[in-house]
């Protein structure tokens, strides 16, 4: 099915509309957004997406509609993991929780900008060369692999622009509010929130490489692709905000997702053998093999997300790691709130330090102690004790 320039045109209007909506309604005001506020414009931001779905069903027809749904889910899936990204340059980066929204909201829109870029580059590659699609399921293979490695999740933010652009512009070592530039000592500066936008821009373009091959396994309909990853990058700021501190409790979620993009990858690759056109396979001419169709898909990565989810939640060793990972974080933020002009978050950081001590008390000791360097987050906890202690007598 074909899609007119005026659909093209409405439909763009009403997500450049969303993400006005966005900064003008919820980040021009600097502020740490509450659970309730997260979960409701998650929850909008999904309806939105859903509604959406709903229509291309009735006016596309299933086989459309089944696309967008199963290109949703799986965009909405890679976002999540990439959220673990988000918050390891958040924290190196030390920025200000009410600030973080900012920074979010231009990861959201460079994203947005990257794969649309990437979209209409690889309906261009498909249209000219049918063989891309050995590439494309060789890319999600070899990502699939990737996801499986111990360390996967605990990249590094100074990554190289960061670090020229740090040797060649004038940069601060403090924040200004959520200002990108400031004057120190009579020099204009750049500000770390600049330096962060970049780190956050440079994982965006990495993450294109693996979520725009992804989409196009399920779907080679340049609209759907478009459409399914912008809803599926809607709301992901307020995402971050509801699932921070549940993040680290999806421990088998990797798997889940290396489990998808290896199934889109086989079936990328399945294809490309039923559309072949290279002489060295079977002397130029199509393979007759077994194509994966829609519903399957869809039913797969459901029924794959739903294991990895559930597993997750209900592991014990799953709420160990959680626990202990969120203690580590919330010790670390505490010896370190220079960063934060926001007089409540002091409080708000021990009493989630406080709360994730009790429940690592109250789990079975063999989980707890199997933690990834438990004796130096055990100290880093003790230093926050102390500190908050000094804090109490200076107070009195």
């Amino acid at each position: 099915m074909s899609t007119s320039p005026v659909i093209w045109a409405i439909t763009v209007a009403v997500i450049l509309g969303l993400l006005a909506f966005d900064y003008f309604f919820h980040i021009r005001t600097a502020h740490a957004p509450t659970l309730r506020e997260a979960a409701l414009w998650s929850s909008v931001y999904v309806g939105a997406a859903v509604l959406f779905g709903v229509v291309v069903l009735l006016l596309g027809g299933t086989e459309m509609g089944g696309q967008y749904f199963a290109g949703f889910i799986t965009e909405k899936a890679l976002s999540v993991d990439n959220l673990f990204v988000f918050l390891v340059i958040l924290s190196s980066f030390r920025v200000p929780r009410e600030d973080q929204q900012k920074v979010l909201l231009f990861g959201i829109v460079f994203a947005l900008v990257a794969r649309t870029v990437f979209i209409f580059l690889g309906v261009a590659l498909i249209d000219a060369f049918s063989w891309i699609f050995y590439l494309f399921g060789a890319i999600l293979l070899l990502t699939a692999g990737q996801l499986l490695k111990p360390n996967h999740g605990e990249g590094e933010a100074d990554n190289v622009v960061v670090r020229l652009a740090r040797k060649f512009l004038r940069t601060s070592a403090h924040y200004d509010g959520d200002r990108l530039f400031t004057v120190e000592n009579g020099r204009r500066v750049l500000t770390p929130m600049l330096l962060v936008m970049v780190a956050i821009g440079g994982t965006d373009m990495l993450f294109a490489l693996d979520s725009i091959p992804a989409i196009f396994g399920l779907t080679q309909n340049a609209y759907v692709v478009f459409t399914a990853t912008a809803f599926s990058l809607m709301g992901l700021r307020q995402l971050f905000f509801l699932l921070d501190g549940l993040l680290d409790r999806l421990i088998y979620l990797s798997y889940g997702l290396a489990a998808i993009l290896a199934f889109i990858g086989a079936k990328l690759v399945l294809h490309a053998l039923h559309e072949n056109t290279l002489p060295f396979i079977n002397g130029g001419q199509a393979v007759p093999v077994f194509e994966v169709t829609t519903g399957l898909s869809l039913a797969v990565i459901v029924a794959v997300l739903a294991v990895t989810v559930v597993a997750s939640l209900v592991s014990p060793a799953g709420k160990a790691q959680t626990a202990i990972n969120n203690a580590r974080r919330h010790a670390e933020n505490y010896l370190d709130l220079g960063y934060t002009a926001d007089p409540a978050e002091r409080e708000r950081i021990y009493r989630g330090l406080l709360d994730e001590e009790r429940a690592i008390l109250a789990m079975d000791k063999r989980y707890r102690d199997k933690a990834k360097d438990v004796d130096a987050i055990r100290a880093k906890v003790r230093a926050a004790h102390a500190r908050h202690e000094q804090y109490l007598r200076s107070e009195a």
